[in-house]
């Protein structure tokens, strides 16, 4: 990929969370920059209305402008999630463009700088976000590319061209993250997901071992993982004993509070705002990153309890004595039990109503009875039709697959029947809508519903 003579960047799938940072990228590097995306989304309509983006969502080859055609000078950068029969695409292809995907331009701009990346099956995007922050608000400073919207910046990127460092979220899916070579990683989880990608846990495995030989410096894994081909510089844990552990962990007025243990440093009565157990464990990965690229402790202590998560990550939208609405991202088995597992400990005494949209048919084909275990850590829950995405029906797998194996009360509603079942039937306690699929659209109803929040 010869960047000196791009001029023009088209992206295929603009809309997307990755695909979005680099256009907001080569934007403000000044290249000339637009894109398709099948719906509208508020990320599309931010970029349009806000920052000046041209976005159409009409598949048509014929829209796309002049400036763009010059293949010479074009670069064009597509997402595997459009349909390869999109005539936009096929027009690209066709006429002898070079197409790249996202992850392949990434790792070739990560290339200039030194790379923390953050990879795992979850617990990534919120780690790497956190990460970032604590670079951000130190004297080191950092670019990133992250996975979600930072609740702190309002943006998935960040620049910093007097920084040597960049955050780089490492996405396993499709095997995007073996484009790039950190050097600094962390591994948050590698529990069997993708599996349309992959085909079996073992193999998603072996991506993870190519991921850890590609890493020039530094290795980090959750205590409990494993990797045979690499060594490893240190395991980290939250609440139990590891190379670099979070100790006496504890909640104070809806803040957690804990100790940093790392191997050359401790760092006292740390407190973290943003909710969630298993963020304290994110939050050791990034302390001991941020440590590692050399942010000191005072500055750690300082930033920390500033930081509010990522948009779509265990988001409280409405909170009041009554009533507690949350939003979250989880879309696996493990993903959902550790967000319930949280609110769980967080308000011990309230009634957990927890709405779930299924992600892909493969993957609820694959996780059934997993996902109605996770769900069977709620009092009651809403399960919506599943959310498509990429793939066609499979023959017999719906949403009811999960609640045939529920041992909760349940209910099954179309996305038509869920604003009102919810306005006639939750009253008290915590309500949680979870999912990856278009579950957020409903975030304005339900945060109007019940009655917002300054938290």
């Amino acid at each position: 990929m010869d960047i000196k003579n791009i001029k023009a960047v088209y992206f295929v799938g603009i809309g997307g969370i990755g695909m979005s940072a680099l256009a907001r990228y080569f934007k403000v590097m000044g290249y000339e920059v637009a894109g398709y995306d099948r719906t509208s989304s508020p990320l599309t309509r931010k970029m349009t209305d806000e920052e000046g983006f041209e976005i159409t969502y009409e598949d048509d080859e014929k829209g796309v402008r002049e400036v763009f055609r010059d293949k010479e000078h074009t670069l064009v950068v597509y997402t595997p999630a459009v349909p390869q029969e999109n005539r936009i695409l096929s027009f690209f292809r066709d006429n002898g463009y070079a197409l790249h995907k996202r992850a392949e331009v990434l790792g070739f701009l990560s290339h200039s700088k030194k790379a923390l990346c953050i990879a795992g099956t979850h617990g990534k995007t919120t780690t790497t976000t956190m990460l970032a922050f604590l670079l951000n608000r130190s004297h080191v400073g950092c670019s990133a590319f992250l996975g979600g919207i930072s609740s702190n910046f309002g943006t998935n990127l960040l620049i910093d061209k007097d920084s040597d460092y960049v955050v780089i979220e490492a996405d396993e899916y499709d095997r995007s993250f073996l484009h790039l070579h950190p050097e600094i990683a962390v591994v948050t989880a590698m529990d069997a997901d993708h599996l349309d990608i992959y085909g079996t846990h073992e193999h998603l495995i072996e991506a993870f071992e190519e991921f850890a030989l590609q890493t020039r410096g530094e290795l980090f894994l959750r205590k409990g993982l494993e990797l045979k081909k690499r060594t490893i510089t240190g395991y980290y844990a939250a609440g139990e004993k590891a190379d670099y552990y979070a100790d006496r962990l504890r909640v104070d007025n809806g803040s957690y509070l804990f100790d940093y243990i790392g191997k050359d440093v401790e760092i006292r009565d740390l407190r973290m705002c943003f909710p969630g157990r298993v963020n304290v464990e994110n939050a050791t990965a990034a302390i001991t990153v941020a440590l590692y690229a050399e942010v000191t402790p005072e500055e750690i202590r300082v930033a920390l309890p500033l930081f509010k998560g990522v948009s779509r990550r265990f988001d409280v939208h409405a909170k009041s004595d009554r009533l507690i609405y949350i939003d979250d991202y989880a879309h696996h088995p493990r993903e959902i039990e550790a967000s319930l597992s949280s609110i769980r400990e967080m308000w011990p005494d309230k009634r957990l109503t927890v709405a779930f949209q299924p992600h892909l048919y493969s993957r609820t084909n694959d996780f059934y009875p997993e996902f109605a275990k996770s769900l069977n850590l709620a009092d009651q829950v809403i399960l919506l039709d599943i959310y498509p995405a990429r793939e066609q029906p499979i023959p017999g797998v719906t949403s009811g697959l999960i609640a045939e194996r529920l041992t909760v009360p349940f209910v099954r509603v179309t996305k038509e029947e869920f604003p009102e079942y919810v306005k006639e039937n939750v009253k008290e306690g915590v309500f949680m809508t979870v999912g990856a699929g278009d579950i957020d659209r409903f975030i304005p109803i339900f945060t109007e519903m019940f009655g917002g929040t300054d938290c």
